[in-house]
Parts: structure tokens; C-alpha cells; sequence
């Protein structure tokens, strides 16, 4: 058996320390690394569901375009307004009131769902919409046509806003710029999750 002077003792366990601490600093450079990769991955996930909320508000958008040309063509030649309609017994020129009415509300609302109108903003421009009386009637002419929008639509909670707008106007025209609900800032419509 050979004896271990104490010079070679610590020799032996200055190696043995100097080892752990090399495994210890390769765990830890591989956690700090796994940890790195793990917040460059939120990152992106991050980036990522923005980037998919911009692509959704562009298609929004771009929809939006292709209902205003339609309805711009139909504004401009009659034979096309009366194949988009379902309003019956129009003239054609209130026919067109008609059209551009639903325009302006369409205007409002797709301008809350892509986040360039808070809800009170929202409101706020409703209730001047809410005063003309062409807007007023092409709301109740078209009544039927929102019955079957889902109630926990956008359009549906809006639609819900000017019929109590509308209500109220019809009460006490002269103080227009109180109805509707007051501070009524709900999460959903102006939120972009939609």
C-alpha cells in the first residue's frame, strides 16, 4: 500500500475541487444558456401574436375596401343597389341614403375593431350619428338584418348601444350628447382579440 504524503492529499483534492467546479460552471452555462433560449423563444411567441393581430387587421381592413367599392358602385348606378338591397319600396335615391347610412356605420365600426376608436370615442361618434334622421331610419328599417348577428359580437354589443341611443334620442332630442352608456369601456370589441 502506498502512503499518501499530504502534499499529494491536497494535490488530489484541489483536483477533485477543481473538477466540481468545472461540472458546476458547465451546468450553470447550460442553464443560462437553456434560460437564454427559453426568453428568446417568448420573445418570439410574443412578436409572433403581434404579427398575427397585424395580419388580421390588415385582412379586416382590406375587406372592409372591398365592401365600401361595392357599396360606392352601388351608390353610383341603381341597377346595382337593387340587387344589393333588401329594403323594399325604396325611391332610388332614398335607396343611396340608405346604402351610405349603413356606410358611415360600417366606417365607425371598422375603425373600433382595428383600434383606431376607443369605445367611448366609439360612442362618442355615434351619438352625432345617432341625431341624423336618414341614420335613424335606415336603423330601423334594417332591424330584421341584425337579429341574427351573434350576441356577443361586436357589432351586436354596438348595435345594442345605438338602439339605446336611439331610444333616448327619441325621448329628449336636446340632450343628445348623454345617451348611450356612459364610461361603459368594455374589454371585448376594442381589445383586437376578435
Amino acid at each position: 500500500m502506498a502512503t499518501q504524503t499530504p502534499a499529494a492529499r491536497s494535490r488530489s483534492i484541489g483536483s477533485a475541487v477543481t473538477a466540481g467546479l468545472g461540472l458546476m460552471r458547465a451546468l450553470f452555462a447550460r442553464r443560462s444558456r437553456r434560460r437564454r433560449q427559453e426568453d428568446i423563444l417568448l420573445e418570439l411567441l410574443g412578436q409572433l401574436r403581434v404579427m398575427t393581430e397585424e395580419i388580421h387587421r390588415a385582412n379586416l381592413i382590406q375587406q372592409y375596401r372591398l365592401t365600401l367599392d361595392q357599396m360606392d358602385r352601388a351608390i353610383d348606378d341603381p341597377t346595382l343597389a337593387d340587387a344589393g338591397s333588401t329594403l323594399t319600396g325604396l325611391s332610388e335615391a332614398k335607396r343611396r341614403q340608405m346604402i351610405f347610412a349603413n356606410r358611415e356605420f360600417g366606417s365607425l365600426l371598422m375603425a373600433h375593431r382595428v383600434g383606431v376608436y376607443t369605445w367611448d370615442e366609439l360612442v362618442g361618434h355615434l351619438r352625432v350619428l345617432c341625431r341624423n334622421k336618414l341614420f335613424a331610419e335606415y336603423w330601423d328599417r334594417t332591424i330584421e338584418h341584425r337579429r341574427s348577428i351573434p350576441g356577443d359580437s361586436t357589432e351586436a354589443k354596438v348595435g345594442a348601444i345605438v338602439d339605446l341611443m336611439i331610444e333616448e334620442l327619441a325621448d329628449d332630442p336636446q340632450e343628445w350628447w348623454i345617451v348611450g352608456r356612459p364610461g361603459s369601456d368594455e374589454a371585448g370589441p376594442g381589445s383586437l382579440a376578435e
